[in-house]
């Protein structure tokens, strides 16, 4: 058993929940964090000089403020040692249960053998190894209603199964709720499908229907057999916290398995079902939620609250709209943030499209490394840790988004060298580099690509000059090709005249015949006659 390890993105959250003005009971409530270890943190804030409720930093800033300070506040889970000394009496422990409370069982263990851990400890143990010795009556507290414009409470379930005339069958649907705590305002948004993107264009759709946004969002600990899992990590998802800074309001997720923290929106769905959706035939998905939208403001809210006794509709047009904060000027762009591996191509693949990562980056190797990627309508973002990676515009499925770059330089120039990069590499060499490059691309463009490259990456090491003799020379003997090129440099017959045609330079040479077909033909026969008479 070990303790829970805290990372720098649960201290960000711990430090923006306080700076939001919350108190170290509702932060621990929220996040599920015991308040000593809440309070540790805050005293440590507020000794750089931080003050609640005045700070105002995003959670990018407190990253920052965290590497810089105190790096070690991010460390890795430790083995927990309490525990371990209790594991030694968990017999013990449950014959003592059998007839005494706990309190009992921890003071005899503590006074008669020795037991090192305190009361706090035993009981979070029995918490962990024997929860139903740690059953309670269930009470329910009704609390009062937040000030208007203070809180909203989100829910997201099943509504049943939609008949699609586009497709000629049923298709499953689901609904996303939210609820304005005071007025009891209703907004829904029907899904077939909710993904990251879907969640968070629910919630600018939610924000565009009131007209405004309320200063936090109670949101339900969403379960992966009832959503995406790739909706929520265990933290919050980073395009959530995007859209919570866009519009300048606080998430509260509520406790995992306790509905009572969101009781405005628990009922909604059924609600919703049976009012809205039961019995009645739409369209297409566009239709569901047009007419889901009218429902909330001539039906939900308009009828007679069960708790409140007022209509939803009229007290949210009197009190609480004019409270909620304003609409941003620009629309909110959803994003949807992933994690991608980098391939020994460099290139990693996001929605079936690859994209090319530096093949190095702060003197580390990227090549895989796991990254996480940003993606927004128009751009891809990618990021190793907190820091920018690399940004391409997004490409299609199936497309490719390769910047030369990013491989290292010997593999880089090989793949630039294209057959137009080889003609204007030649005409700086030399005219004979250039008839021979010239030469060979005419023949096939592809195939003798390879060759051109090898015979301009031979100046590399003899010189523009003298390969453009060699050139010169090959030419000259009708053999313009890589091989021959490179043997006339090796031998340095580059640096030879070329001999001109009958010359005494040239040598004895045997003749050819060169009178035609026809000439040869009868010279044969004239051979077969001489043999025939000895």
């Amino acid at each position: 058993m070990g303790r829970r390890g805290f990372t720098v993105r649960d201290l960000t959250e711990i430090l923006l929940h306080w700076q939001a003005g919350r108190s170290i009971r509702q932060i621990a409530r929220s996040l599920g964090i015991d308040r000593i270890t809440v309070r540790k943190y805050l005293r440590w804030a507020v000794s750089l000089g931080y003050e609640p409720g005045q700070t105002q930093l995003s959670a990018q800033d407190w990253a920052g403020v965290l590497q810089e300070h105190a790096p070690e506040l991010g460390s890795l889970t430790r083995p927990s040692v309490v525990f371990a000394e209790l594991t030694r009496f968990h017999e013990v422990i449950v014959a003592g249960l059998e007839t005494n409370c706990a309190t009992t069982v921890w003071q005899r263990l503590h006074d008669q053998q020795g037991l090192q851990a305190s009361l706090r400890s035993f009981r979070r143990y029995l918490h962990a190894y024997m929860p139903e010795r740690c059953q309670r009556v269930s009470l329910t507290v009704r609390r009062d209603d937040p000030p208007p414009g203070q809180e909203a409470q989100i829910d997201f379930g099943y509504l049943g199964l939609w008949e699609d005339p586009e497709l000629g069958r049923k298709r499953k649907v689901w609904v996303f709720c939210m609820v304005l705590s005071y007025s009891r305002h209703l907004f829904v948004h029907v899904v077939t499908r909710m993904d990251q993107a879907a969640w968070l264009q629910a919630h600018a759709d939610a924000f565009a229907f009131f007209g405004g946004v309320p200063a936090s969002l109670v949101v339900d600990n969403l379960k992966p057999g009832v959503l995406r899992p790739d909706l929520y990590d265990p933290q919050l998802n980073r395009g959530y916290q995007e859209l919570a800074a866009y519009y300048g309001c606080l998430i509260d997720p509520c406790r995992a398995g306790h509905p009572k923290d969101k009781p405005r929106v628990e009922r909604v769905i059924p609600y919703v079902r049976d009012s809205f959706f039961a019995g009645r035939r739409f369209d297409s998905l566009g239709h569901i939620n047009q007419e889901g939208w009218q429902w909330c403001l001539s039906v939900a809210g308009m009828r007679q609250h069960g708790t409140t006794h007022h209509r939803p509709l009229e007290v949210f047009q009197q009190v609480e709209a004019p409270t909620l904060r304003p609409l941003p000027a620009q629309p909110f762009e959803p994003v949807i943030w992933t994690q991608a591996k980098v391939g020994p191509d460099c290139h990693v693949q996001v929605k079936r499209a690859l994209y090319s990562i530096p093949y190095s980056f702060k003197e580390r190797p990227t090549v895989g490394q796991t990254l996480a990627v940003r993606l927004s309508p128009r751009t891809v973002e990618f990021y190793l840790d907190q820091d920018l990676v690399k940004t391409h515009l997004r490409a299609q499925a199936g497309q490719r988004q390769t910047d030369w770059q990013d491989y290292p330089p010997h593999k880089a120039d090989f793949f630039q060298r294209t057959p137009d990069w080889c003609r204007h590499q030649a005409a700086a060499f030399g005219p004979a580099v250039t008839q021979v490059v010239e030469t060979l691309l005419a023949r096939h463009q592809l195939h003798f690509l390879r060759q051109c490259q090898g015979i301009l990456r031979l100046a590399d090491t003899y010189g523009a000059q003298r390969l453009n003799a060699a050139c010169q020379r090959a030419l000259a003997y009708d053999d313009p090709a890589y091989h021959t090129i490179r043997n006339i440099l090796s031998d340095g017959l580059d640096v030879q005249l070329l001999p001109s045609v009958g010359s005494a330079a040239s040598g004895p040479a045997a003749g050819a015949l060169l009178h035609g077909p026809d000439q040869l033909f009868r010279f044969d026969l004239h051979c077969e006659r001489k043999d025939d008479h000895g």
